[in-house]
């Protein structure tokens, strides 16, 4: 058989119309799929052949004589997955477009799934290898606000390849646990952190008594009580982009935020790849962000 280098994990067609879906009247053998396509015309835009047989599928990568005409013949193939490594999953609920979509209906242990999924469209993922990607964010307020965002970014961009977000919240009562005090200072209400019976107060609201409290922040929020009460308060470190990695998340992709940050995006190799952005970060600074992580 023609050779074609091997296809590297998470391969799809890219876009899914580059896919296309046949039955035939052939065993699923790469003997039987070269004789049938070998010289056989096909689409101009079509890179893969899903191939089926009964209930069975095999997946085919071809190249075409030339890119021109309309239809083109079959001069190389390779077949990614016979019958046995190949599955078929019907699911209208997914975006064959999104390659973290259709990782996440993979079948386990096969090689190559054919999705077929929302609007009858048809795509694949082959050797599906998820890129972990840790999000770094302040809870509460919960769900962590930087993870959603991360989501709504994956389940839309058809250029990521497939994501697991791995969430590293930094809470506010754990950081408190590990820094007892008779009086919290937090730096607004919305947090909605519970520390149980202990006095808390909110920097955003200006409490006209400066009092003898610890102050669970970042750098900007030391800057704010500089300015409302003249010193620098103890502090219990709350900024995200300074959080150690946990264990099993060194050297793994991080997004995180900064409030020093007021717009635009940060990249930098802290810990490793990592992208920084604003604490009121918008869809379009996440997704950046995202896409310098993984692309």
């Amino acid at each position: 058989m023609t050779a074609i280098p091997p296809a590297p994990p998470n391969t799809r067609s890219h876009p899914y119309r580059g896919l296309s879906v046949q039955d035939v009247d052939i065993p699923l053998t790469p003997e039987a799929v070269e004789e049938h396509l070998m010289g056989r015309e096909v689409y101009r835009r079509t890179d893969y052949l899903a191939l089926r047989h009964g209930g069975a599928t095999c997946l085919v990568e071809v190249r075409k004589a030339d890119t021109a005409p309309l239809f083109s013949p079959v001069v190389a193939l390779r077949v990614l997955s016979g019958p046995d490594g190949t599955a078929w999953v019907h699911d209208p609920g997914v975006d064959v477009g999104n390659a973290t979509a259709l990782a996440r209906v993979a079948v386990p242990g096969a090689l190559t799934t054919v999705v077929l999924g929302r609007f009858e469209h048809v795509n694949f993922i082959h050797r599906p290898a998820p890129v972990r990607v840790r999000v770094t964010e302040v809870v509460p307020p919960s769900p962590a606000k930087l993870f959603a965002q991360a989501d709504q970014c994956v389940a839309f961009d058809e250029d990521l390849p497939p994501i697991e977000l791995v969430l590293d919240a930094v809470r506010v009562e754990d950081v408190a646990a590990a820094h007892p005090s008779a009086h919290y200072l937090l730096p607004c209400r919305g947090s909605g952190a519970d520390l149980g019976d202990v006095p808390v107060a909110y920097l955003d609201t200006r409490p006209a008594d400066r009092a003898d409290w610890l102050l669970i922040g970042c750098e900007r929020s030391v800057q704010f009580h500089e300015h409302f009460y003249g010193d620098a308060p103890p502090r219990a470190d709350l900024c995200p982009r300074r959080r150690p990695a946990p264990a099993g998340t060194a050297g793994m992709p991080t997004l995180t935020k900064c409030c020093l940050l007021e717009r635009g995006l940060e990249t930098t190799d802290e810990g490793g790849c990592t992208a920084v952005v604003p604490w009121g970060a918008n869809l379009d600074e996440v997704r950046e962000g995202l896409r310098k992580l993984v692309l």
